[in-house]
Order: C-alpha cells, then structure tokens, then sequence
C-alpha cells in the first residue's frame, strides 16, 4: 500500500487507515485478529482508536494484537483523548484529565508510547491553551511521538495550530484532523480542509464511507446484518438515508457500474485523492469487507467521474465562502 506524509510532518502512514470504533462491542477478538493481519499483510500502518471505543475494550484488544500477531514497530497507532461518559460534559480538555488518559491508553495499548496522540474534540470550558499544553507534555516527555486534533470545526483547529506554532521549538506541532469525510457529507471543505492545507496537517477522513451508506447496500432495504438494523447504530447511519443521500448513491452507482468497479470502491477512491486528504479511516466489521476496501489501492478515477460525483454532491457554500463581490 502506497505510503503518504502526515501533513508537514516527516510521519508516513498507509494512505489506508484501520478504524477499531466497533472493536470490544460489535468485533470480538477473532475477527478484529482477522482484520489486524490483513490490513498489515496489505501493507497497511495506520490503525486509529480512542480511549473511549468499546469503553476502553478497542484498546485492550488492539494491546493483545500487538507483537505476538503484528510487530508494533510496523503499525502506526494513533488515539485519542477527551471524550467523557459525563451527561453534563461531553469533553474534558483539561491537562490532567488529558494526561492521565494518555497513561491509561498506554496501559491498555501494552506500549511505551503512541505515534499520534489526537484530541479527541474541542472543550469550550478549558483554555486551549492548558489543553495544548498538555499536548507538549506528551510529546515531550517521548509518550506520544506526534499530535492531531478531531472534531474541530475551522476556527479552533485555526487557532489550536496558530498556537503551536507560535513558539517553534517550544510547542509541538499539529499533524493532523480527523474529521468525518465523504461525498455524503463534504462539510469540512468550507473551513476546516482550506486551514488544514494552509497549516500543514494532514486530514484524515473518518466514515469515508458515508457510515456504510456508500457502499450501495441500503438503496432498497435495510439488510438485515448491517449497522443500520442494530438499535445501538441505526442513529448514526439514519441522517445519511434521506432523499438526498439516495440521488447521491444513485449517482455513485452508476459511476461504479461504468468502471465496473463497485460504489465502495468509487467512494473511497474519491475521499482519498481529495487535495488535502492523508488517509481516510475505515472501520470493516470482517476481513471481507477489509478485502473489499483494500481492493481500491489499484483504482484511480477519471477526471470526468471525479467531476461529475462532485458535481452531484456539492454541498452549498455561499456568503462568505464565495467572492461575496459576485453575490
């Protein structure tokens, strides 16, 4: 698998990511085994988690993968710190909630360290700067060779990665966004993907897939054994089963039938050659569906697929996106 820089960074990672969202609740050990080794047989590096998959389970699990199935030293393991199981608040920035998870990540991951450390999402009642702080500490004190961010909307990745640059030397630098990212949902290009060019920190898309509506399978029904007829993760696939979504899949079919490819295939191809894009994160529940993502490493689309899947999902950005001369 080809091998992409993270951002402005001298980190490569598989332009491929493994996602573990589901890893500890939905896929148990066996399979996430399965899905571990293909990808790495595949030549696959980058293998996201957060602190919070599965309760913590994500981390276990992928923990007792490491070395006695994959070389540690061939993965790139990236997290991420910040969520909380608190109704009252979602997101805890502070330095010693950050720091103590990053500690107990490393204890259930079985490793002295982490290739990225991300910030889990924003925390509007932390000072950001105490929250980067703690984002040095880690970075400084060798537990975390590099940082990112997830879930921040244009501003505040502007002004978190502002912020670390402020001092070269002193602070450490972003490498990265994830952020969720497909022709269902293109969101991200109205401020978050220009600042992300701009500043030099790779993106790295999550459910590029459009939560699996992407791949075709829910344009008649709802299958049976699918996230979208699991009461738990039907919530996360209904937004994207709308009239809209339905004319973008349509569209994404009959592409894919033209190259005779499948929708998951164009998809995914499309999201990662995106200008910006360093490798979208997916999360196959078996090692059938990471074969069938995998198979996109050899697909290129045409410029005139590309052009007309943009035009068919362009979302709508006037004032102040547009040359606000012109309106």
């Amino acid at each position: 698998m080809e091998q992409r820089y993270l951002g402005r960074t001298g980190l490569r990672v598989s332009r491929i990511g493994l996602g573990t969202l589901t890893w500890g609740r939905d896929t148990d050990e066996g399979d996430a085994a399965d899905l571990l080794k293909t990808f790495w047989e595949a030549g696959g590096t980058l293998v996201d988690t957060a602190d919070v998959y599965g309760g913590g389970e994500a981390e276990y699990l992928l923990g007792r993968l490491i070395d006695h199935l994959v070389p540690r030293r061939d993965l790139v393991i990236a997290t991420k710190a910040g969520s909380v199981l608190d109704p009252d608040r979602r997101f805890d920035g502070s330095r010693g909630h950050l720091l103590s998870a990053l500690d107990a990540s490393l204890a259930r991951l079985g490793t002295d360290h982490v290739d990225l450390w991300q910030l889990h999402a924003f925390d509007p009642t932390t000072p950001l700067e105490e929250t980067l702080q703690a984002v040095d500490i880690a970075v400084s004190s060798g537990r975390a060779r590099y940082a990112g961010v997830s879930n921040f909307c244009g501003w505040q990745l502007a002004k978190a990665a502002t912020w670390q640059l402020a001092a070269p030397g002193a602070r450490a630098r972003l490498a990265s966004t994830q952020m969720e990212y497909s022709l269902l949902q293109r969101g991200v290009e109205r401020e978050v993907l220009p600042a992300a060019v701009d500043l030099g920190l790779g993106l790295l898309p999550s459910s590029p897939l459009g939560r699996g509506v992407l791949t075709g399978k829910y344009r008649r029904a709802t299958p049976p054994d699918s996230r979208g007829a699991s009461a738990h993760l039907l919530p996360f696939v209904e937004p994207y089963l709308d009239e809209e979504a339905g004319r973008i899949v349509d569209a994404l079919v009959t592409a894919a039938d033209g190259l005779a490819v499948t929708p998951l295939q164009v998809a995914l191809a499309w999201v990662r050659d995106r200008p910006g894009v360093a490798a979208p994160v997916i999360g196959p529940r078996n090692a059938q569906q990471l074969d069938a993502a995998l198979s996109v490493e050899t697909l290129s689309l045409p410029d005139e697929i590309c052009r007309a899947l943009d035009d068919v999902s362009a979302p709508v950005h006037r004032y102040p996106d547009q040359d606000w001369s012109t309106l």
